[in-house]
């Protein structure tokens, strides 16, 4: 006899009905959410029923009329893919290392020269732009410990600089793994530690990322705040390639910030003067991983004409780039990402599944936890075309289980209320208690 075990909601069910279930729980009509949202009625329709892809900007602007964070929206993290990936356990040290950072040195931690934990940090920065973010997972809890005690034994600025670049790892992990709260508390530390190195660059990239999680919680005013400040502190930085490609940085956050939040002017104008100082400092990947070069300004043209809601070029000025040898994964996988997104807009649905494609080729492990990933993906069923059969393998890969939830009729004579499906280890259909209104999605376990 097989168990049942129920799973995750968030592995089964589409955003579109978690938004539903919001909604209803705040008795409210898909014509009041739009009206609270800014939203058109048949945005909040094909929305909730997965017709269309959900965007970052519609994702924010549900998600502040529903009064709820956008990762009740989106349902991150993602855990049961967390525990088939091992990574639900490698995310608590990580947490436990943050929280002794003001307890001064460690005397059970013995840590190594700063060289040797340098060569660590500039390693574990490079793993995640390859996308290896299990690897860095595994490591960024055990290097932060050593480098915490080093700073507070030396209590140099260099060592607080050092500090603050392992705590950006932190947040690289956390965030790219949905915890949006472990990302907080990274940046939190990032910015202790910035204090006490005094060193303009490193304050201006914490705020920049800073910024980033109010650009994703649809608080832009608050994030164009703090790319402006960015942008002020880096005026006392020394002048020179370093600051000048923090500041071109600086000018994309700003420009998508400014896309999102519908200010195609504001995006054009930081758009370029990025490209501007991008032409002086050329391709400079490495100056604090942050991948600015002309590459980067060209990919992030594509994000804010898909945050205007401009498919069409972004489609068409996505296909025109071509990525330099060596460039990042954990740039490109996005970038495939959002141009997929942009192709189901379009109508290009086969273009739209090949750039998914394309975007777990470039970084498994990155594109597996994309909302954007998810979401086209979704899209994609619901638009009922033919496709090749790897979609359906995609699906199985993503977690995303065929769609999600639908009626399933024991019979076989076609759908019936009340019974729904949840795939099992070879996508088993498994109905649980039939006509019951609370009925979650199950799987067989062996």
């Amino acid at each position: 006899m097989q168990e049942i075990a129920p799973v995750d909601d968030r592995l089964s069910t589409p955003t579109g009905i978690r938004i539903k279930r919001l909604r209803q729980e705040r008795h409210l009509t898909q014509k009041a959410l739009a009206d609270l949202a800014g939203l058109s009625y048949s945005t909040v329709t094909k929305t909730e029923k997965a017709l269309i892809p959900l965007t970052p900007h519609v994702t924010a602007c549900i998600a502040r009329a529903l009064r709820v964070d956008v990762a009740a929206i989106t349902g991150q993290p993602y855990y049961t893919e967390l525990r088939q990936d091992e990574l639900d356990v490698l995310i608590r040290p990580i947490r436990e290392a943050l929280d002794v950072y003001d307890l001064g040195a460690d005397p059970d931690v013995h840590p190594r020269p700063y060289e040797q934990l340098d060569g660590e940090t500039e390693e574990l920065l490079g793993l995640v732009r390859a996308g290896e973010i299990k690897r860095v997972a595994g490591r960024v809890a055990a290097l932060v410990q050593e480098v915490t005690t080093l700073a507070h034994r030396i209590g140099s600025t260099e060592g607080w600089s050092r500090l603050a670049r392992t705590y950006r790892t932190a947040y690289d992990v956390s965030s790219k793994r949905g915890f949006g709260d472990l990302a907080a508390l990274s940046l939190a530390r990032m910015d202790w530690a910035a204090q006490r190195a005094s060193c303009a660059v490193v304050s201006s990239m914490h705020r920049y990322m800073r910024a980033l999680t109010y650009l994703r919680e649809g608080q832009y005013r608050t994030g164009e705040r703090l790319m402006r400040l960015g942008l002020d502190t880096l005026g006392q930085a020394e002048p020179g390639r370093e600051r000048d490609v923090v500041t071109g940085q600086l000018h994309l956050g700003s420009a998508v910030m400014a896309g999102r939040a519908r200010d195609a002017e504001a995006a054009g104008t930081h758009l370029d003067e990025a490209e501007r100082i991008a032409r002086g400092t050329g391709a400079a990947t490495r100056v604090h991983w942050l991948s600015f070069g002309p590459t980067n300004v060209a990919v992030h043209r594509v994000s804010v004409a898909a945050e205007l809601d401009d498919y069409g070029r972004a489609a068409r000025d996505g296909a025109r780039i071509t990525f330099p040898a060596g460039w990042p994964a954990s740039r490109r996988s996005p970038h495939y990402a959002e141009l997929a997104r942009a192709l189901v807009w379009t109508g290009d649905l086969s273009g739209a599944f090949t750039h998914l494609l394309a975007a777990r080729k470039a970084a498994p492990q990155q594109a597996r936890y994309h909302a954007t990933v998810r979401e086209t993906y979704a899209a994609l069923e619901a638009a009922k075309r033919q496709l090749p059969a790897s979609f359906l393998s995609y699906g199985s890969w993503l977690g995303a289980g065929g769609g999600g939830v639908r009626e399933w009729c024991p019979t076989g004579r076609g759908p019936v209320r009340g019974w729904r499906y949840g795939p099992g280890p070879r996508g088993t259909a498994v109905p649980p208690r039939p006509h019951s209104p609370a009925a979650r999605p199950y799987r067989l376990v062996p």
